[in-house]
């Protein structure tokens, strides 16, 4: 078992999840329920499954909860894409997000291979 707070995979998707709620209160209202929710979702699931993957007994089962929290940051990844043609954010910000968060799967995927598996 881990201390989720300790981890940089953690902390790092936990920051990734404050930009999602900062980019997104500048997207258009009729938004609320379509990319802007989705993106606030998928965005939470990272490090949410990072964190419940710690709990569990083994690391066969904490690499799954890895596999679902590196899948909402593709998903997170292809919001953000969205985001940028509907020119709701600058051509700026989507690359330093788009840059964290390939960092972040990379990250992820890294750890994931770390671990030991029986």
């Amino acid at each position: 078992m881990h201390n989720f707070k300790n981890l940089k995979i953690w902390n790092e998707s936990m920051a990734l999840v404050s930009e999602s709620y900062k980019i997104t209160r500048g997207f258009p209202k009729f938004e609320t329920y379509g990319i802007i929710n989705q993106m606030k979702r998928c965005a939470i699931s990272i490090p949410s499954n990072i964190s419940e993957g710690t709990s569990k007994n083994s690391n066969e089962d904490f690499a799954h909860y890895l596999e679902h929290s590196l899948g909402s940051a593709f998903e997170w990844e292809t919001q953000l894409n969205i985001a940028f043609n509907e020119s709701y954010i600058s051509e700026e910000k989507f690359k330093e997000l788009e840059n964290k968060v390939k960092q972040i799967q990379k990250m992820i995927s890294s750890f994931k291979s770390g671990l030991k598996l029986s």
